[in-house]
């Protein structure tokens, strides 16, 4: 079974995205770090059982010679929702499982923490990032059990997809979870949480 891990918010700058999540939700980012394969950085916002992580492309750091995780080579425009992350305890299974272009796990690392994940070969996850990107972390070390907490929770994620019926049905079968709600319509990620200042929105 796949559960929610964290949600990823893109950005062109990693500065701008924080600035963006922290004005929209009404909280304060916690570190994070670089993640030297990919070529990029983030913070993070802890969220109870999840996480959420603003990604961008570190300036500082050499490119890779593949493309970077969450489309990022592509990112433009203004930071937004454009993935999530489910975690799973056999990330071969869950491949082999797995729609078409779902990726190859490759082992990472960033500071303590370890852990596998599917990274396509073209940076795209499959129904155009609705679906999971899949994570499996080794041994107990979790960020969200590492990061304060500032008092928001995921209400709930919804996934719209011009093919929402086989999204929806691709996930039905390895994920049960209250929160996450798969539309049919034009392609969008959209997060409500539940803050000290009231319901905020991504």
């Amino acid at each position: 079974m796949l559960v929610v891990d964290h949600l990823a918010v893109a950005a062109a700058s990693l500065d701008e995205g924080v600035a963006a999540v922290e004005a929209a939700l009404g909280v304060t980012l916690a570190g994070g770090g670089s993640h030297a394969h990919m070529g990029t950085h983030n913070r993070l916002l802890g969220l109870g059982d999840l996480y959420l992580e603003v990604i961008a492309v570190d300036p500082r750091a050499v490119a890779p010679a593949w493309p970077r995780w969450f489309d990022l080579d592509r990112f433009a425009g203004v930071p937004r929702l454009t993935n999530w992350v489910a975690r799973c305890d056999d990330i071969g299974a869950e491949v082999a499982m797995g729609p078409a272009g779902v990726g190859v796990p490759v082992r990472l690392a960033r500071g303590d923490y370890r852990w596998q994940m599917a990274v396509p070969t073209n940076g795209i996850l499959p129904f155009d990032g609705c679906f999971p990107a899949l994570i499996q972390w080794a041994g107990d070390l979790h960020p969200a059990r590492a990061l304060p907490d500032a008092g928001a929770r995921l209400i709930r994620l919804t996934l719209r997809h011009p093919r929402g019926d086989a999204l929806r049905d691709s996930l039905a079968r390895r994920m049960c979870d209250d929160r996450i709600a798969v539309e049919t319509g034009p392609l969008a990620l959209h997060a409500a949480f539940r803050t000290a200042r009231g319901e905020r929105a991504l």
